[in-house]
Formats: structure tokens, C-alpha cells, sequence
């Protein structure tokens, strides 16, 4: 864990391909970091332990490494009992010789986020840009300083991090767009019918406000959601499978009050900084913490993000963040058959639904309240890590459990 800083928040957004970012994109770019370090011909053989063994084949890790090594693939062993005692997902690579031999190994931990970490370091980082790791303590800089908060985040980043943030908006976009208008079921044993294109439709021809409004969100989840799953190009938010209620309500409080792009790019920052403070002091990491720590740190940034858009106060921001967090306390993380479709989908368009409300409640008060941000981070990281691993990304327990949800193909 990192304790000296945060890194950038453009780290959180990374754009790749779905349906995991902690099984599928983490994987990927072990694999890539491993091959370039070590080119030629000889034979690779990949370890995958614990959670990334026990639902590896439903995220398609294998079919990931396979992409990538080709004919240098000599094998891959599925440990899923066996965790390694720096996170639950967790990659081994062996350059053998000629004869079978070991010559060089190498442990990666996908550790939520796409992000990737070894024994001693982590990787692909750019460092720790913000000194302040406390919710609170940005706060009270932002009001010694005036400004908001979205000008204390360029004041570390740079000016440039806007050019960043609206080119993953329009991978978000893209992916919304296409979602929007895809039919069929999705891949995968359940054979999951998408619902984005007609829960759009619906929206669009209700005249009732609540409905319509409940139709919009959860469309617009859903429409990056079943992308995701379909492996599509997407933009963690802060993963994968929780790429989508960020999207949901941005592009809903934009259309609803008139946002423009820069306005959308302030609101993806403010976002980016809940969910930065919440891996680095807490997880995003379902191996680890269970879905609390996907969909609850995305319904936080989505209510942060919220909150802003409609014109809230600092303090206002920081409370509708930590009930995003508060009110999904002890969420499971418990895929069916391992893949990021039931319950996960449907998590978000709740979770975009609930960060609204969680943006609403929060304006109606002064933005005082007894439970700080920082704190419900270390309360949902302390009951993460009591979870049992049947609830933590293994499919053994929970919703994975019931079998009776699994489909046969006709």
C-alpha cells in the first residue's frame, strides 16, 4: 500500500479492454512487462493463484496470457487454494530452458484497477504527485486556499490532465453509444440478455419523471456494463466491473443540467480523487475487499462528482462520497460461473441510482455530518479484509453459489 503520497488520478482511468481489469487488464500487462523483459523463444509457464485462479476463466485471464505469449506458452497451472501473502491475485512467470529448467522467475499482483505490484514495488506508476493523503486535509487546503477542488487538482496535475480526461470520456462515450444500440446476449454460459438498447427506449417515451430518470441511469450503466462484459474497450472507473456508474451519472447530471465537456472533465477529476484516496488508504480490489470496494468507491466518486455538478459545497462533496462508501459496507463480491455479469451489472445502474441520491441527501444538509471519508475508507477496508475469501472474487460463495442460475445453452 502506498502511504507516502497519491499518484495521479489518470491512473484510476485506464483505458483497456474488459471484462476485468484486475483479471484481465492487470494479466495483460504482466504478461507484456514479462515478454518484453525477457524476448526470444524460450518457453514461458504462468502460475495463477487464488481469486485470479478461481475465476480466471470466466474474466478470460488464460485467454489474455495466451494472446499474448503464443507458442511461448508452455503452460498454465490454476492454484486457486494457494494465496500468496501480498494480495489475493497473484501471477507467476517462469522463463524455462531447453530441458524444463527454471531460469528466471517473476510474481505479479494484479492489484485492482489494472494496477500492478511485485514483491518490493509497485508498477507502471508515475509517482506520488499529491502529498495530501486525507480527505480532510485536502478540504481544509481547498478552503484556506478558495478554491475548489477541481483547481487544487490541477494546481498538482497540470493543465494537461484536461486534454487527458476528455479523451477517456470519449472512450466512455464511445462505449455508452455502442452499448446503447447493441442486441443479444452477451458471451459467456448465462447468456445474458443485454438490456441497455430497450431500457433506453423506455426512458425516452415515459412521461413519467421518476421513471424516466431511473430509466436513464440505468441504461446508461448498463450500456457500458454489458460492453465491458463483452470485452470492449471501456475506461476504469475505478475497475472494470464497476466501469459504469461514474459514466451513468455524468452523463445524466450533463444532460439534465445543461453541462458542458469542461464542466464533465472537473467532475471526472473530482471523481478520480475519491477513488485515488480510497486505494491508496483503503482498496478497490474485490479480491481484497469485496465489491464494497468496486461499486461502493465508484457510487462514492459518482456522488462526489454529483454533487458538484449541481452546485454542491466542499463539504457537501465529502459527505455524499462517504455515504456511497457507508451504505455498501460489507457488499460481497460474488460473480456467477466468474464472469462480470450477474450480480455486476446490475450493481451498476443501482449504484448510479443510489449515488444521486446519496448527491441529493447530501445538499439538503450543511455538509456536516458524524462519520467522516476517511474514516468509513478504514471501516470498509477492516471489513474487507473479515470477509471470508468464498465472498472476496471466488466465486464459491454468495450468488455464485446458486447454481440454479446457471444456464444450459438450448
Amino acid at each position: 500500500m502506498i502511504t507516502t503520497g497519491l499518484p495521479s488520478i489518470l491512473e484510476l482511468y485506464r483505458v483497456g479492454h474488459g471484462p476485468s481489469s484486475s483479471h484481465t487488464m492487470g494479466p495483460v500487462r504482466a504478461t507484456q512487462l514479462f515478454v518484453t523483459a525477457h524476448p526470444g523463444n524460450g518457453p514461458i509457464r504462468v502460475t495463477l493463484y487464488g481469486s485470479l485462479a478461481a475465476t480466471g476463466r470466466g474474466h478470460l485471464t488464460d485467454t489474455a496470457v495466451r494472446n499474448i505469449l503464443g507458442h511461448r506458452l508452455s503452460e498454465i497451472i490454476w492454484l486457486p487454494d494457494t494465496f500468496l501473502p501480498r494480495h489475493p491475485n497473484a501471477l507467476q512467470f517462469d522463463l524455462l530452458s531447453p530441458s524444463a529448467e527454471i531460469t528466471t522467475s517473476q510474481t505479479y499482483y494484479s492489484v485492482g484497477g489494472g494496477a500492478l505490484a511485485t514483491n518490493d514495488t509497485m508498477e507502471e506508476q508515475s509517482g506520488t504527485l499529491y502529498t495530501i493523503t486525507s480527505m480532510e486535509e485536502t478540504i481544509c487546503h481547498c478552503e484556506s486556499a478558495g478554491y475548489p477542488l477541481w483547481r487544487y487538482i490541477e494546481e498538482i496535475e497540470g493543465s494537461e490532465l484536461w486534454f487527458e480526461l476528455e479523451k477517456r470520456w470519449q472512450v466512455i462515450s464511445a462505449a455508452m453509444t455502442r452499448g446503447l444500440n447493441a442486441e443479444g446476449v452477451l458471451p459467456g454460459g448465462l447468456h445474458l440478455e443485454r438490456r441497455a438498447r430497450s431500457y433506453y427506449r423506455r426512458a425516452r417515451h415515459t412521461t413519467n419523471p421518476l421513471l424516466a430518470r431511473g430509466a436513464k441511469l440505468s441504461a446508461y450503466a448498463l450500456a457500458v456494463s454489458e460492453e465491458n462484459a463483452a470485452g470492449s474497450e471501456i475506461v476504469t472507473a475505478p475497475t472494470c466491473g464497476a466501469c459504469s456508474t461514474l459514466p451513468a451519472v455524468l452523463r445524466y447530471c450533463q444532460e439534465t443540467f445543461d453541462h458542458s465537456q469542461t464542466d464533465i472533465n472537473r467532475a471526472l477529476a473530482i471523481a478520480g480523487l475519491v477513488g485515488n484516496l480510497v486505494k491508496v488508504n483503503g482498496s478497490i480490489s474485490g479480491a481484497e475487499v469485496g465489491c464494497q470496494g468496486e461499486i461502493g468507491t465508484a457510487c462514492a466518486m459518482a456522488a462526489a462528482a454529483a454533487v458538484w455538478m449541481m452546485g454542491g459545497s466542499l463539504r457537501q462533496i465529502e459527505y455524499a462520497a462517504e455515504m456511497g462508501i457507508e451504505h455498501h459496507l460489507g457488499l460481497t463480491c460474488d460473480p456467477v460461473m466468474g464472469l462480470v455479469q450477474i450480480p455486476c451489472i446490475e450493481r451498476n445502474a443501482f449504484a448510479a441510482m443510489r449515488a444521486i441520491d446519496c448527491a441529493e441527501y447530501a445538499l439538503l444538509s450543511d455538509g456536516r455530518h458524524m462519520v467522516s471519508f476517511d474514516d468509513i475508507i478504514r471501516v470498509m477496508l477492516e471489513t474487507g479484509r473479515a470477509m471470508p475469501h468464498a465472498y472476496r472474487e471466488t466465486s464459491l460463495g454468495g450468488l455464485a453459489a446458486l447454481r440454479s442460475v446457471v444456464k444450459t445453452p438450448h
